[in-house]
């Protein structure tokens, strides 16, 4: 069993990046002592999604690795954050009216961090909200969950299963057709850049570029290439220290 100290020592701080001005959340004095946002998360497809939307913010935080490999998604203060004992999760001691926030999936944390501290990637406009939620909802729940299914017959399951994996290649085949047309007519998947481009991005990064390729989609090259450039993005996949 992990022990207690996991979560309470194991911290990386990251800085503010340069010329972003803190927000009205997440930094605050008590008592002398500054508290800051705590992101739990690992080097996974939802795991990226939340340390990139993170990083877009701009605010410093502590990165709390949890290593899915030594079970330490188990450790009963993690399971105090995390019930299913999932990751990523994040601690926002100042939340929405000063209150401390817990909250795991990698969607709700895609979506609460927007709101509250990077609103130019969930536009208040009702109307690009309903269609941004489309691409949001599909990219979070259809795409990963089809791209991990790929990745397990692939990759993880140690034994070849010719029916599953021609299966999933063709499915994620067919989505990435869908983003090919779709990103022909558009530079980014619900027209700027905004979280339905963080929720797919890292399947897309690792499945589309190191299996399938990108050679017969050179619109998605072109949107993952763009992304992929961004500071906030070259720091969220950096390994941990």
């Amino acid at each position: 069993m992990v022990g207690q100290s996991l979560i309470a020592t194991r911290t990386n701080r990251t800085s503010y990046l340069p010329g972003v001005m803190r927000p009205r959340h997440g930094w605050r004095q008590q008592q002398g002592v500054k508290t800051m946002l705590e992101l739990y998360t690992w080097m996974t497809d939802n795991g990226y999604k939340a340390r990139q939307m993170v990083e877009e913010t701009g605010i410093e935080y502590d990165l709390k690795p949890i290593n899915l490999r030594n079970k330490e998604q188990f450790d009963p203060e993690y399971l105090k954050i995390s019930p299913g004992h999932k990751i990523p999760a994040i601690v926002d001691p100042d939340g929405p009216g000063g209150q401390r926030i817990t909250l795991c999936e990698s969607g709700a944390i895609l979506k609460y961090m927007a709101e509250n501290y990077a609103p130019h990637l969930y536009p208040d406009d009702p109307i690009q909200r309903i269609k941004l939620d489309q691409w949001f909802i599909y990219g979070s729940a259809t795409w990963t969950t089809l791209a991990q299914q790929y990745g397990l017959f692939m990759h993880r399951l140690g034994e070849d299963v010719p029916r599953a994996q021609e299966h999933y290649d063709g499915v994620l085949r067919d989505m990435m057709n869908m983003y090919e047309s779709h990103l022909g007519k558009n530079e980014y998947i619900a027209g700027d850049y905004s979280i339905a481009d963080i929720t797919v991005y890292p399947d897309m990064h690792g499945h589309g570029l190191n299996d399938i390729g990108f050679d017969d989609y050179p619109n998605i090259k072109r949107w993952h290439d763009a992304i992929e450039a961004r500071p906030a993005v070259q720091k969220a996949w950096t390994p941990f220290a």
